[in-house]
């Protein structure tokens, strides 16, 4: 069974910055790829950014230059550092592990961003 732990979401203003951490039960490296995905009220849910197992990173066009994501293989852990924040990134924040044919899910993080 695997386990996705969120941390980090809070309330920040405009122009501020966040680290959101997934914790996985295991290690990492068994996932193909992980990432993060947010849904906004009213909205679908989509992919914020991602990281294969060779560390290769993809990112919403929206969130490109402003969020990173990256991962420690020794913590079984992935973050994703969000600086520049605006109010349309408000949203609730899941992180997902995939394998070759299952995805898994964590019970998500919500960030606000408001003044």
């Amino acid at each position: 069974q695997v386990q996705l732990v969120e941390s980090g979401g809070g309330l920040v203003q405009p122009g501020g910055s966040l680290r959101l951490s997934c914790a996985a039960s295991g290690s990492i490296f068994r996932f193909n790829a992980m990432g993060w995905y947010r849904q906004a009220p009213g909205k679908e849910r989509e992919l914020v950014a991602s990281i294969s197992r060779g560390e290769t990173t993809n990112y919403a066009d929206s969130v490109k230059g402003r969020f990173t994501i990256s991962r420690d293989n020794a913590k079984n852990t992935v973050y994703l550092q969000m600086n520049s924040l605006e109010p349309e990134d408000t949203a609730v924040y899941y992180c997902t592990a995939a394998l070759t044919l299952s995805r898994y899910w964590g019970q998500g993080t919500q960030v606000t961003v408001s003044s």
